[in-house]
């Protein structure tokens, strides 16, 4: 009864989208020209958006673009170069006018920020209800990108969980595992990253346009279990341009010995465009105060093609490949462990297309269809033997309509469905041969008032396993929300939202039951498990202006029959007994970021974010929670010169899950320092990040290993990036 009435809800949702109309049209124009702050020359290739029509142009050779028959009202305006920070403008038009705004590219850190995962189109981030963090491919770079969770750690609200560099996964306010879903342009990658602490994400960081991350519950669009959010890798091969253009990036540290590089290009001809990339990266064992840590190397290459028709009507193909190789560290004071690798490969075809700008009940529409086949060995390195091989392969598709605009109302309309196949065989099988089916249907609706933005919108989602020699499990849950923002001002906006979700156990909670290693216990699923019910509260206060970009935001969770590892303080195998098992749980915290300029070109930069979490029933901390955490910097720049001293702070965290090992507070010093090169048709930028100065010993409270392994020492990491467009 509660799906059916769900569903019929989720109709009259539909329906109602359906039946707005009125589109009024005016013959206005808005024009413009795009140029580089540094010299004046114009650029082509720009791609230029009014975010709330959803209408897109790319700029001529000179620099120039133009849109036409734009209804009379106030727009923001985006210009994106690929591998740039966009630059956002605002512009009233008036029935019949002619209006024009220019735009100086500048390729420096300061930079707007748009994201198209929080609703599935272009939108601000200081507009959009759910908080979001967009962080572009050059600080990617700068960072460590040898496995996601590296290189988005310290992001505000974002952190690490690791079993050695290789194996590093975003935890997203404290949420962890299947609460934080993984995306490529929107689509699951099929790996198996959130049941295992061993495991990787494997996602090639030097060749994506940017990474996209939505805290809190993001259930709506991309499903029930992002309870934590939702972390998209894009790659932006999105639309035709005239030409070729591409980019060139090499990358070289001290101290794990780290090399490697990534090249792309893209040719476009008239509607038509075909793109490739390609790289590699090698890092050794890398160094602490106390020594190297063995086995903690991690080596990747990867390739990509695909080919595209981009008009009101379009289509693209693309085949993606990743190859990894990365050891797992053990703690070398205990005699007779084993040295083991992993070896994780992933192959995957996507298949998208739709039409868009179309002037009838629903304006744009987008249909993808995506086969993953993972698979991954778990080889002692002494035999050359594979001890357990994992098998995981996921057939996803997805449909996305788009309102037209009518009105102050807009929104879109979709469906999801997964077919996954799941296998592992040796030592570490612990779950049988399972298959997974899940659909949904889900819509997300916006309404546009003068002084407030109303967003809400449901999801309906079945998921079932169906496991070998084990009981069938079925579930179907409901997940809702209501969002506000109200503009105090023309900089500042206040916003809430509430959601309601439901998600169903994972395959590992239900059927696991075996020696875990990966996650340091001896593992006892529960097949008969129920659904997780969560509610939750966000709040934020934004300010955004020349001078001046504040964000705080508070969250709350409260989530009934929560999932996690109960340690029955029995050993099975040389580890330590835990069950999966249900209780009530509380999240709670906050996050704060303040940049201030200080003179035209020096900018302060300080953020803090913490998250306390427990089980409401028996006052137990829940393990793996990230301590308080702040970061303060200055960021210099004049013209193409950018340096970036800062500080990242970390508490001690002594509230403790039964049997966790404590961690203590740390501080650690990086300076970071960029020098670009820009002309009318290529960039260069060279960045040196010099990290952990101090050479300070100190340990992640969210590995697996942080008993023995301590994080990476002092160190110096070298990038260079041509882009020619």
């Amino acid at each position: 009864m509660e799906l059916r009435k769900s569903l019929y809800i989720l109709l009259a949702f539909i329906l109602f989208g359906l039946s707005m109309n009125g589109y009024a049209q005016s013959n206005s124009t808005l024009r413009g020209t795009v140029t580089l702050s540094t010299t004046g020359e114009p650029i082509h290739n720009v791609r230029v958006t009014i975010t709330r029509l959803k209408r897109t142009v790319e700029t001529q050779e000179d620099g120039t673009y133009e849109f036409q028959n734009v209804p009379a009202g106030k727009y923001e305006v985006v210009a994106h170069l690929d591998y740039a920070p966009d630059i956002l403008k605002t512009v009233e038009i008036g029935a019949g006018e002619s209006s024009t705004v220019d735009f100086q590219l500048k390729l420096s850190a300061v930079r707007e920020e748009v994201t198209v995962t929080a609703t599935g189109n272009e939108e601000m981030t200081f507009n959009s209800i759910q908080s979001v963090t967009v962080v572009g491919s050059q600080d990617l770079a700068k960072k460590n990108p040898v496995s996601l969770g590296e290189a988005l750690d310290s992001e505000l609200g974002v952190a690490k969980r690791s079993f050695g560099p290789g194996t590093s996964r975003p935890v997203i306010r404290g949420f962890d595992g299947d609460r934080v879903l993984v995306l490529k342009d929107g689509q699951r990658i099929g790996a198996l990253g959130s049941q295992s602490g061993d495991h990787a994400e494997p996602v090639d960081l030097l060749s994506v346009d940017r990474v996209e991350v939505v805290k809190g519950p993001a259930t709506l669009l991309y499903g029930s279990s992002a309870l934590g959010g939702v972390v998209n890798t894009i790659s932006a091969h999105e639309s035709a341009h005239e030409g070729l253009r591409g980019y060139l990036t090499g990358i070289g540290s001290t101290n794990n010995y780290q090399g490697g590089g990534s090249a792309g290009i893209e040719y476009g001809k008239r509607n038509w465009l075909v793109w490739g990339n390609g790289g590699g990266q090698r890092a050794g064992d890398y160094a602490t105060p106390l020594g190297r840590v063995t086995n903690s190397y991690s080596h990747d290459g990867n390739g990509s093609g695909g080919v595209g028709y981009f008009s009101k009507g379009w289509f693209s193909a693309d085949f993606d490949y990743n190859n990894r190789k990365y050891g797992i560290p053990f703690d070398t004071s205990v005699e007779g462990n084993e040295i083991i690798y992993l070896t994780p490969r992933r192959a995957s075809v996507q298949f998208k297309g739709g039409w868009r700008d179309r002037d009838t009940f629903m304006s744009g529409g987008q249909f993808s269809f995506a086969y993953n086949n993972y698979k991954h060995g778990e080889v002692d390195a002494e035999t050359g033997e594979i001890g357990t091989f994992f098998r995981n392969d996921t057939y996803l598709y997805r449909g996305l309509f788009e309102q037209r605009k009518a009105g102050r109302w807009t929104g879109s309309t979709g469906f999801w469905g997964m077919h996954r196949d799941y296998e592992s065989i040796g030592a570490e099988a612990l779950a049988p041969p399972t298959t997974q089916n899940a659909f949904a249907l889900f819509t997300l609706q916006k309404l546009d008032f003068e002084r407030a933005t109303l967003q809400f919108g449901a999801r309906v989602e079945h998921n079932g396993y169906d496991p070998t020699g084990l009981v069938k499990r079925s579930f179907n849950g409901v997940s809702g929300s209501f969002g506000l923002r109200v503009p105090l001002g023309t900089s500042t906006a206040f916003v809430t939202n509430y959601t309601h979700a439901n998600r169903a156990p994972g395959l590992e909670e239900l059927y696991n039951n075996g020696p875990h290693p990966g996650n340091g216990v001896f593992e006892v699923g529960n097949p008969n498990l129920n659904r997780e019910g969560s509610d939750g509260i966000d709040l934020s206060l934004r300010h955004s202006s020349k001078r001046l970009r504040a964000e705080g935001n508070f969250f709350y969770y409260r989530m009934n029959n929560f999932i996690f590892l109960a340690p029955t303080g029995d050993v099975d195998e040389g580890l330590p007994v835990a069950n999966y098992a249900q209780g009530n749980s509380r999240f709670i915290g906050g996050e704060a970021r303040l940049d201030v300029a200080l003179t035209n070109n020096i900018r302060l930069l300080s953020s803090l974010d913490y998250v306390n979490a427990k089980l409401i029933n028996t006052n137990t901390p829940l393990p793996r929670i990230p301590p308080l955490r702040g970061r303060i910097g200055l960021e210099a720049y004049f013209k193409g010169i950018q340096f970036t001293p800062e500080v990242i702070m970390a508490s001690d965290q002594n509230r403790l899950f039964p049997l966790e090992t404590r961690t203590a507070g740390y501080t650690t010093v990086n300076l970071s320092g960029s020098y670009t090169l820009a002309k009318q048709h290529s960039a260069q930028t060279i960045s040196i990040n010099a990290f952990n100065l101090t050479n300070r010993l100190y340990f992640n409270h969210l590995s697996f290993i942080k008993g023995f392994v301590p994080e990476m020492g002092r160190g110096v990491r070298l990038v260079y990036t041509v882009r020619f467009f």
